[in-house]
């Protein structure tokens, strides 16, 4: 049984049309049956999904009713769930079981939500079509000869498939917004801070969000609110009280739009997306929306400040994997340089040895300051000229991608065509803003089409009215 709507869910519940049992069975069925051919889920998790769901239905029997009941859920694979494996999609962390659970886990099953799963991924999250996993590539559901986009490409293939109401992904550049718009669903970067990051193993610590998607900008929105929230194991998560995710206040017939004529002017652009775009615009215009064009002359500087700190962050952070304490360990080492050198080059796939280089590289004696110094002042440029152009405007507003849905194996022999898929994703994270995608309607090819939506810091209600304006 399949709900677009988590309202919708609980309203079968509230009637006995259903149960959180039933809906985990479904769930569990229809992912054994069709993971095979999508590849998109590294572990089912039968039994503990079905303790879970039994013991959901009990609680809501004496009375006690949560905002996620019954809601069937997987989570990317690089974030920790006692008991069970997290692999971050790597050889490197082979047989590895986490003793305790991820924050962001613990607060959907505190609010009833059964996950089934842990999802495929790009290895480590560095990736955008989810090939570089140790378990394979994913499939996308809508077109199993395409990329269901990375690096959270198990999470949206599972939602889009329907084998689950939602699931959660994490984001450092693009990775649960593109994966959303190339599969056709939805999917949101909270503010860096709104969400901890407590139990995710991390690619790039001051990037790094976690995130739902699901079939409606609704049902974003309640799960957000769930995720949100202070943390104290999580110094970097913000304390500032969380409000309603549903409710921003604002009428959204009043929300001002910008866009950035650079955008639509990159050569990367397909055409029949610019159009589409183009006349998104004009219907706002014509719905009586100010709608503005700004300038942003630093586009073509956003990869290259995302590529040169998120390196230099995964270099500091996948230090910790050695092949001593847990995880992949290399037969046969005589010393233990011979076993780090030989357990990282045989754990790592070839694109996590390629960004810990290049990180190395840029916070090496004498390249830190040309290299990782002023990508850091780049940072705080960007996140100051974006800042003043939300100042002018509700929400920025762009495609999410510059194409749709491409073929497995089509960008995978020159690294930096895959890392320019983040075009357009990228200058929200660098600035720490959240965002999302949502559909917009199909392209001639048949595949969907992704619009992207930025709001101010903090500013999630705004984001996800909006997005729930504009699909209705």
């Amino acid at each position: 049984m399949t709900f677009d709507r988590i309202e919708d869910l609980h309203r079968a519940l509230d009637s006995g049309q259903t149960t959180c049992a039933a809906l985990a069975e479904d769930s569990l069925r229809r992912a054994a049956a069709e993971n095979p051919h999508l590849n998109a889920l590294a572990e089912i998790f039968n039994d503990s999904a079905r303790a879970h769901a039994a013991a959901v239905d009990e609680r809501r029997a004496r009375g006690d009713r949560r905002a996620l009941d019954g809601v069937t859920l997987v989570i990317k694979d690089n974030m920790v769930y006692a008991g069970h494996a997290a692999g971050a999609s790597s050889k490197i962390l082979t047989g590895f079981v986490s003793p305790y659970s991820a924050t962001a886990v613990q607060r959907v099953l505190d609010a009833g939500a059964v996950i089934i799963g842990r999802a495929n991924s790009d290895e480590f999250a560095m990736g955008s079509s989810n090939e570089t996993s140790a378990y394979g590539p994913v499939r996308n559901p809508l077109d199993p000869s395409r990329t269901p986009g990375g690096s959270s490409g198990g999470s949206a293939a599972a939602v889009a498939a329907g084998w689950v109401h939602a699931a959660l992904g994490s984001d450092t550049g693009g990775s649960i917004r593109q994966p959303a718009s190339f599969c056709g669903i939805f999917g949101a970067k909270p503010t860096y801070g709104r969400v901890s990051r407590y139990g995710l193993i991390a690619y790039a610590s001051s990037f790094d969000q976690i995130g739902p998607f699901a079939r409606s900008a609704s049902d974003l929105a309640r799960i957000t609110e769930v995720l949100a929230g202070a943390d104290e194991f999580d110094s970097t998560c913000s304390d500032r009280s969380v409000p309603s995710m549903t409710d921003s206040g604002q009428d959204p017939a009043t929300l001002r739009f910008g866009y950035y004529q650079e955008v639509l002017d990159n050569p990367a652009l397909d055409p029949e997306l610019r159009a589409a775009f183009m006349a998104k615009m004009d219907a706002l215009r014509t719905a009586g929306h100010h709608v503005e064009a700004l300038r942003f002359d630093n586009l073509d500087a956003l990869v290259p400040i995302y590529y040169i700190l998120t390196t230099a962050e995964a270099s500091a952070n996948l230090a910790r994997f050695d092949g001593v304490r847990y995880g992949y360990r290399a037969e046969g080492a005589k010393t233990l340089e011979e076993l780090y050198r030989r357990s990282r080059s045989e754990g790592f796939g070839t694109e996590v040895q390629r960004r810990i280089l290049l990180g190395t590289f840029v916070l090496r004696s004498g390249f830190f300051d040309a290299y990782y110094g002023k990508a850091q002042k780049a940072r705080r440029a960007v996140q100051d000229a974006t800042n003043a152009d939300l100042a002018k405007v509700d929400l920025l507003i762009s495609p999410t991608t510059p194409h749709t849905a491409f073929e497995l194996g089509r960008e995978t022999s020159d690294p930096t065509v895959m890392y320019l898929e983040d075009v357009f994703t990228v200058q929200a994270p660098i600035a720490g803003l959240p965002a999302l995608s949502l559909p917009m309607g199909l392209h001639s090819n048949g595949l969907p089409m992704g619009l992207h939506l930025t709001a101010k810091a903090f500013d999630e209600p705004t984001l996800f009215r909006a997005a729930e304006y504009l699909s209705s």
